[in-house]
């Protein structure tokens, strides 16, 4: 080899290594709790699809996914190939292997009797390599105990309040693999944070009817549960009536005197639990969220992300 083609290749050998040193180094698994265990907010986007999908979600920069699976269609290979696909895009700037992807399930809490009979659902994302689970329709605190159960594994450390989880063998081999970990520390480190100080897993509950409401204060009690929301778009069906224009409601809908009082209702009883409160936020009212509490909003990838990141002097890379 020519002397040229000698200084070509150290030259790029010097390259590799000085980008390597530059890459950042993750603290956790879940982006979204390591960000939420060093006091700042953070910022999500919608998500869906399969493999071509994950792969372009892999450059995100919100701060994880939520994969909108309670009124869309229930595939898991879908969901299996998303994963796959933000896996083999990544790493991602921030260093992690992937973005944390929380799912929202078809399942609802509402009943005991329902949780028990479907809590294979949440036990199928979950061995889809996921980082988290938002439970619609949290009105039945003891089938939100139910679904923090079935998510654990038996040997996890038990705690007043929670039965023995019944999470099963199998269920670690394609998630740790998500993971990029070995299935015995996958099955460590796969539980419910901050609950487990050590765990990957942030599990929410919507609290979005007026039903679930009167509940709130047990709700978001129940151990496990890492945050919780308030569903405007669900409570003002119940309490202002059928929406007008897009079909989604907006400001005008939130503001009415009943769905205020509600929300007061549910995040202070999340702020009583140490729950995180999730709010929708944009470019106008970002700060005012954070000021009141709001430690988890939408809107990962818009100016409202940005403004709110600078607002908290986020450090690193966005």
């Amino acid at each position: 080899m020519t002397t040229r083609g000698l200084i070509a290749i150290a030259a790029l050998l010097v390259a590799a290594q000085a980008g390597a040193q530059n890459t950042p180094k993750p603290k956790r698994i879940n982006r979204a709790i390591e960000l939420l265990e060093a006091g700042q907010p953070i910022y999500y986007t919608g998500g869906r699809g399969g493999y071509e999908e994950g792969k372009k979600m892999a450059a995100t920069k919100a701060d994880y996914i939520n994969y909108e699976m309670e009124h869309g269609a229930f595939d898991m290979k879908e969901l299996r190939d998303f994963m796959r696909g933000l896996v083999d895009a990544g790493p991602t700037r921030t260093g992690h292997r992937t973005p944390a992807v929380i799912v929202t399930l078809p399942i609802l809490g509402k009943d005991p009797a329902a949780m028990r009979a479907n809590y294979w659902v949440a036990q199928q994302v979950m061995a889809a390599g996921v980082h988290g689970i938002l439970l619609c329709h949290a009105e039945n605190p003891e089938a939100v105990k139910i679904f923090v159960e079935s998510l654990r594994y038996p040997f996890a450390e038990k705690y007043p309040g929670l039965d023995t989880g019944i999470r099963g063998n199998g269920s670690q081999t394609f998630a740790s693999q998500i993971w990029g970990l070995p299935p015995n520390e996958y099955m460590l480190k796969a539980d419910m944070w901050p609950l487990n100080k050590n765990g990957e897993v942030l599990l929410g509950v919507k609290i979005e009817t007026p039903m679930a409401a009167e509940n709130a204060e047990k709700t978001t009690k129940i151990p496990g549960i890492g945050f919780a929301e308030w569903g405007p778009g669900d409570q003002s069906f119940f309490l202002v009536g059928p929406p007008t224009g897009s079909g989604r409601g907006g400001g005008e809908r939130e503001s009415h005197p009943a769905m205020q009082k509600v929300r007061t209702r549910i995040f202070a009883a999340a702020k009583a639990a140490n729950l995180f409160f999730l709010n929708s936020c944009n470019e106008q009212n970002v700060i005012d969220m954070l000021k009141e509490g709001v430690m988890i909003c939408t809107g990962g990838e818009t100016p409202a992300a940005e403004k709110g990141r600078q607002f908290t002097k986020r450090q690193g890379p966005w």
